[in-house]
């Protein structure tokens, strides 16, 4: 294991790595605690679980939309996390999707939630390092990226991966924070990184850049703060109000420790204060 994963595994997946139960053993005994059965379950019963960026699945249908996606639809989700946006995908567009991610607690939980939702015959997910997949030549019609560019430091690597991976003509679908006007250091810890050295946020100006240095066009490309920053806003006041009585449906603090509700407090001050800005945009390789 690299440096890098093992920085991303200890954020991601923190309870393990103080020497707790591994993230499938956790989320398996809360579903049980919340009544269901682990392996029998809804996307409505994992959503707290699946969608681990700004937006939730409204942000992921939006993309979609925004990307044209057709049904039969090959798709690379980089940084599937939990393997949310790859089964929205299979499920209410009909793609076929090959999930990935360096954090090897995410591909298992991933694989587990598609198999126990009935979509493992349209999804799958693989444990590697997004700059360097053992995936063959022009098997993607579609890179979908949802917050995870921010964790990559080697970019242009990622983008030339991409367009191995990428048929000609195919697209990039991103959803993406990078850093905003304000230059004043980032409020920490945030979902993406708790300390400076691992988070990875370029200026929109410089991704952009970087994109057309990497050999893609962009096709549509919107700032969509104003919203990400409402949603945010209003999951924090939720995260305010305490716990619910009686067991609940698993959330990211299972996944990221109790520091998750700060981590979502910081984030919303980051936004509002314009330190961190959201593009959600789509391009095609060159």
């Amino acid at each position: 294991m690299t440096d890098h994963a093992r920085h991303l595994d200890a954020h991601y997946d923190a309870p393990a790595e103080r020497g707790g139960q591994s993230l499938t053993t956790r989320l398996r005994a809360a579903f049980r605690e919340a009544g269901r059965d682990p392996d029998r379950l809804t996307l409505d019963e994992v959503a707290g679980i699946d969608q681990l960026h700004l937006g939730g699945r409204r942000a992921s249908r939006s993309l979609a939309a925004l990307g044209g996606l057709a049904p039969g639809s090959r798709v690379l989700d980089v940084g599937c996390g939990t393997g949310g946006a790859s089964r929205l995908l299979a499920e209410e567009f009909g793609a076929e999707v090959t999930g990935l991610d360096i954090t090897a607690a995410f591909v298992e939980v991933a694989g587990w939630l598609s198999r126990a939702t009935g979509l493992d015959d349209r999804t799958r997910f693989l444990c590697a390092d997004a700059a360097h997949t053992p995936l063959a030549d022009g098997a993607f019609d579609a890179v979908w990226c949802q917050h995870a560019l921010m964790n990559m430091p080697d970019i242009a690597a990622v983008l030339a991966e991409w367009q191995r991976l990428l048929v000609p003509g195919g697209t990039l679908l991103l959803h993406e924070v990078v850093a905003g006007g304000d230059p004043s250091p980032l409020r920490l810890p945030v979902p993406w990184a708790r300390r400076v050295e691992t988070s990875h946020l370029r200026s929109r100006h410089a991704l952009e850049a970087l994109l057309a240095e990497g050999g893609f066009a962009p096709v549509v490309v919107q700032d969509v703060t104003e919203s990400a920053l409402a949603w945010r806003r209003k999951h924090s006041r939720r995260e305010g109000e305490g716990a619910p009585s009686g067991p609940a449906l698993p959330g990211p603090a299972l996944i990221f420790g109790e520091v998750f509700a700060e981590m979502g407090r910081n984030l919303r001050d980051n936004l509002a204060a314009d330190r961190v800005r959201i593009l959600e945009g789509v391009w095609r390789r060159a």
